[in-house]
């Protein structure tokens, strides 16, 4: 038998998993959960050979320890290749404390004041600052907050004037970069999302394993119920423009407004292009593309309860739509054309071509053949078909290379490494 090494967190029963290793397993049977010195643990057999992604692995992980209760560590427990258990707090030190980074948390304020102190109260002691920004809200949440909230870490940012969620966030954003912060964490004051899910959310970031890290409903199917129909909807057709607009093939829920990301990849951001408004969440997806950066889902269940949304589905389709094919078109442009010329810069442009020709020659033959009664030949036929076929083969090409090009090296670790060299080189 081989015992997988892995490293955890868990919190009041939820665990997010940092860095974790490739493995291997044949059946659930596999894992086994076991209690030492009042600490969860999760130790992994793997008898099978077929070889499972590191993303199912991690949500399997992610179940089992939230299905188990658990026990509330503020570490993170090792478990090494011969099964022994290290120190839980000892390595939460190794780990945590010695990558130096400043967590700030950004809360856009706008008509939750109902909810907002008890998210503010269940952000955990990693969180250095807290940003409540007050959107020009009409129940003076900022004025709210400095009333009853006594948590030292707080700091209430104010916009003169109402600029949308968008708007709030880079406000957080450019507080937290004045204050020399890290990562910044966006959680709605709504209490839809969970703060004590935050570790799972900044962990990646820690270890050079992304730039920006995202929420995602949509891993547990048994979770997905509990989500309005009409949501579920629009969320998987957004999902879809998303995916195409951005060129991040592998995230899903693009509206999901529970991020993290990195100072450095934050400072390199044009804000003052970035949408203001409920499109926000999917433009900041797509200038993340334009500078390279990588960015990960973090499985993570909805609450809904009593929360009232702002937004309007029927006054947002058309808008969306617009802009979806406007940052496609432009991520097109600059990714395979201003930036980088290859083989797939080819394909797109002569698929689209022959698919036209081949249409417009099929269809003027064919309203020729209605109109004068003679059946088309079959050699018109197959010289109206084949543009098509090729045509077709080039863009399915084209879209399997846009595919295989998501980022996949840190934006930030490239940043931090090319000014060590400039260093080196004074």
């Amino acid at each position: 038998m081989v015992v997988t090494r892995y490293n955890a967190y868990v919190g009041q029963g939820w665990m997010a998993l940092l860095r974790p290793s490739p493995a291997c397993w044949n059946s659930p049977k596999g894992f086994m959960a076991f209690r030492a010195e009042g600490t969860f643990f999760l130790r992994v057999s793997v008898p099978g050979i077929a070889t499972v992604k590191s993303k199912d692995l991690e949500w399997r992980l992610y179940k089992l320890c939230r299905r188990s209760g658990g026990a509330t560590l503020h570490g993170l427990p090792e478990i090494s290749s011969n099964g022994r258990v290290g120190s839980g707090q000892e390595t939460a030190q190794k780990n945590m404390t010695t990558s130096d980074l400043k967590i700030a948390v950004i809360i856009p304020c706008y008509k939750v004041k109902a909810h907002v102190l008890g998210v503010i109260a269940d952000i955990g002691s990693e969180v250095i600052k807290i940003y409540a920004v007050d959107d020009c809200c009409p129940e003076q949440s900022g004025d709210f907050i400095e009333e009853h909230c006594k948590d030292p870490r707080v700091t209430v940012v104010r916009n003169a004037e109402n600029q949308g969620v968008g708007g709030a966030v880079m406000a957080g954003y450019q507080a937290a970069i004045n204050d020399n912060m890290d990562i910044f964490v966006k959680i709605d004051g709504d209490g839809q999302m969970d703060p004590r899910l935050l570790p799972g959310f900044v962990a990646p970031i820690i270890h050079g394993e992304a730039d920006y890290t995202k929420g995602n409903r949509f891993f547990d199917l048994e979770e997905i119920r509990q989500m309005p129909k009409i949501r579920l909807f629009g969320n998987a057709a957004l999902s879809f423009l998303t995916k195409l607009s951005s060129g991040y093939w592998d995230l899903f829920d693009p509206t999901n407004g529970y991020t993290a990301i990195h100072r450095d990849v934050a400072r390199h951001l044009p804000f003052h292009k970035i949408s203001r408004r409920y499109f926000f969440e999917t433009d900041m997806l797509f200038r993340l593309n334009t500078l390279r950066a990588v960015a990960v889902d973090i499985p993570m269940d909805a609450k809904y309860a009593d929360e009232v949304s702002n937004l309007k589905i029927s006054k947002i389709i058309g808008e969306f739509f617009i802009k979806h094919m406007r940052n496609l078109g432009k991520r097109i442009f600059y990714s395979y054309y201003l930036r980088d010329m290859s083989l797939a810069s080819l394909e797109l442009p002569l698929g689209l071509l022959l698919v036209t020709l081949g249409s417009l020659f099929g269809l003027s033959h064919w309203a020729a053949s209605v109109s004068s009664g003679v059946p088309t030949s079959a050699g018109t036929v197959m010289l109206s078909a084949l543009p098509v076929i090729l045509g077709t083969q080039f863009i399915l090409a084209f879209i399997g290379h846009d595919v295989q090009a998501v980022p996949k090296r840190a934006f930030h670790l490239l940043r931090k490494n090319r000014s060590a060299a400039e260093q080196e080189t004074k």
